[in-house]
């Protein structure tokens, strides 16, 4: 036998031996093997890796067939149909069954793909999006979220995407049913025998999206889907475009509209009178978010040194918790007149264990609805800062065919806006043109990019007319 002819027998039985063990040649100890078959270790190599996957692809044709399957009915029809038979990376052999050879195909190849890297998910053996939500929200408890959280994602389930998508099973769930699924929450397609709901706006669909997208990585994570359709639809998209066309959509505030006006502010505090009139001012002269006023304690006030300390906040459930975010903690100054207002307010306040500044009648977190029913609307209606109410487009009237008013804000956030903007805005229009970062620092956001992106238009922009002929008479004479 020549020397090519022993070489080539020599790494053939190598290879199938080390196919067979499932692992590649190691270099040590290879020119002891081939120093007398007459080829060097370079050749020996790339033989052997040929063999390996020559040896990988026969196994993986025998471990899966695509077969034609014939049968005749009762009627004496013919038909017929494509079986896949394979087995998954455990072994266990499974058939599914096509129309179309084309559609067959299609599955065994992805299906030896995703039994290659151990993430095949046999129908049989895959659980409904229901069963993977209940799964995610199981883990979002024992990561021990909050409970506004975990209640938020129990609506996005119950309420968006088990009606549409809760009997389909994760294996078969794909990208186009994702994109149906989104076309039918914006247009306000009602799932079958539930009740409509309307459209949903574009920021709602892309937050049921996220939760959908949330439950399939879940079940990643645990084994049971192989791909997280949502995440390759979202890859697809230019990032970012979906929230730029949002904000456009949305528009920036606007003083008057979403911002109150400085005369609207001075009619409001003028109105503001009892128990309430610190709650108001505190809101208006600090920027402090309503859950935050409502878990403020006076041992984080400090009226000599005239600043308070935000550390914990009260929740809608009436539970206290720490701020949204580190940012979140944070020290805000107060005004002499606030400082003032507070000094009596604590002498009348309420005594509870819980040591509030702005508690109920015992004591105790007063509730969020009551505030805005009982306190914010009326005040605004005192105040005279109202707009006409509207019903299908028209004016509503009274008896006497008077337009009927109601509160022009509808959350005490619009309060938030106004220490925002008093802030940035010049001393010459009566603000404090303070720089961004300390507006972002006093308003407790996570970043100063929150601050740009909600408030970045109300800040000076340093190009109005008379500063431009300055710098053109000084540029050019």
């Amino acid at each position: 036998m020549s020397a090519p002819d022993a070489a080539e027998r020599a790494t053939e039985r190598a290879a199938r031996a080390l196919a067979g063990a499932g692992r590649y040649p190691r270099p040590s100890g290879l020119a002891k093997r081939t120093s007398g078959l007459g080829i060097d270790q370079r050749t020996w190599l790339q033989h052997t890796f040929i063999y390996y996957h020559l040896l990988q692809e026969t196994r993986e044709v025998d471990a899966m067939s695509v077969r034609k399957r014939t049968w005749t009915t009762w009627k004496g029809e013919m038909k017929e149909a494509w079986v896949v038979d394979y087995a998954d990376q455990n072994g266990k052999r499974h058939l599914k069954t096509f129309l179309k050879k084309k559609l067959a195909d299609a599955f065994a190849t992805t299906a030896k793909i995703q039994i290659r890297h151990g993430v095949h998910t046999a129908d049989s053996e895959s659980i409904t999006v229901a069963a993977a939500g209940k799964l995610w929200i199981a883990t979002a408890e024992k990561n021990r979220l909050e409970r506004t959280t975990v209640d938020q994602y129990q609506q996005h389930l119950d309420l968006h995407i088990a009606p549409y998508l809760g009997r389909v099973k994760l294996s078969q769930l794909s990208a186009p049913m994702v994109r149906e699924f989104e076309d039918k929450l914006s247009h306000g397609v009602s799932a079958p025998g539930t009740a409509d709901h309307g459209p949903r706006s574009p920021a709602m669909v892309r937050k049921i999206r996220g939760s959908l997208g949330a439950i399939l990585a879940d079940a990643q994570e645990r084994g049971l889907v192989a791909r997280n359709v949502v995440r390759e639809l979202r890859a697809n998209r230019r990032r970012g475009k979906e929230r730029r066309a949002e904000r456009r959509h949305k528009g920036k505030l606007k003083v008057g509209v979403d911002i109150p006006a400085p005369a609207e502010i001075r009619a409001i505090i003028e109105a503001a009178d009892g128990r309430w009139r610190p709650f108001i001012l505190t809101a208006i002269l600090t920027g402090l978010r309503a859950s935050e006023l409502r878990g403020l304690r006076w041992s984080d006030v400090d009226l000599k040194k005239r600043e308070l300390h935000v550390s914990q906040r009260a929740d809608r459930y009436q539970d206290i918790d720490v701020p949204k975010s580190a940012a979140g903690h944070r020290t805000v100054p107060i005004t002499p007149k606030l400082a003032s207002v507070l000094t009596e307010w604590k002498l009348a306040c309420p005594k509870g264990g819980a040591g509030l500044v702005f508690p109920n009648g015992e004591g105790k977190v007063e509730w969020h609805s009551n505030i805005i029913n009982r306190v914010w609307k009326p005040l605004q209606l005192a105040a005279g800062v109202t707009v006409p109410a509207v019903r299908d487009g028209k004016v509503v009237r009274d008896e006497h065919g008077k337009p009927v008013v109601k509160a022009k804000y509808t959350g005490l956030h619009a309060l938030r806006h106004f220490y925002a903007s008093w802030c940035i805005n010049q001393e010459e229009d009566g603000g404090l043109a303070l720089p961004a970062k300390v507006v972002q620092e006093r308003l407790g956001h996570s970043s100063i990019t929150v601050t740009l992106d909600t408030y970045g238009h109300l800040f000076p922009r340093g190009d109005d007319s008379a500063k431009l002929a300055q710098a053109e008479a000084r540029l050019w004479g």
